[in-house]
């Protein structure tokens, strides 16, 4: 699977392949939670992904789902966004860029890459390198 948000896998062929292509052995329920996930650029809770999965059948534990999800974003299919520490999304566009956080609603979405200038970066440790750099920018509704 590309890294580009306009190549999401529509069929279980290519879900298989953007699987495998990560040194992912395809379960059946893997396949379900990377259908639910992958299937257009989105950020989802496990909460949510665990609904989805299930609305067509009960048969994924929230165990599996969070495991799953886990393993996905430890392979580099999908992206981990931490906006709070109650607060976790799983992203399915793993191109870079960098996301808005709604307080109010609760929602993310993705800010361009170009959109965000960084000046000054911290100088590294020794023997380390930047894997790269998330900014979350958090917003709330200014009171009326």
């Amino acid at each position: 699977m590309s890294d580009h948000p306009h190549n999401w896998p529509n069929s279980t062929d290519a879900i298989l392949a953007a699987l495998r292509a990560r040194g992912i052995s395809p379960t059946q329920q893997r396949v379900d939670i990377a259908r639910a996930l992958l299937s257009r650029p989105q950020h989802l809770s496990a909460d949510q992904v665990l609904a989805l999965v299930n609305a067509d059948r009960n048969s994924v534990s929230k165990a599996t789902v969070y495991n799953t999800l886990g393993l996905f974003a430890e392979h580099g299919l999908i992206r981990q966004v931490i906006v709070d520490p109650t607060r976790v999304f799983y992203d399915s566009n793993i191109a870079p860029h960098h996301h808005l956080y709604q307080i109010d609603d609760g929602s993310l979405s993705d800010i361009s890459l170009n959109s965000v200038k960084l000046d000054g970066l911290p100088p590294l440790p020794k023997g380390t390198e930047i894997d790269g750099i998330d900014v979350i920018v958090r917003v709330r509704k200014t009171p009326s």
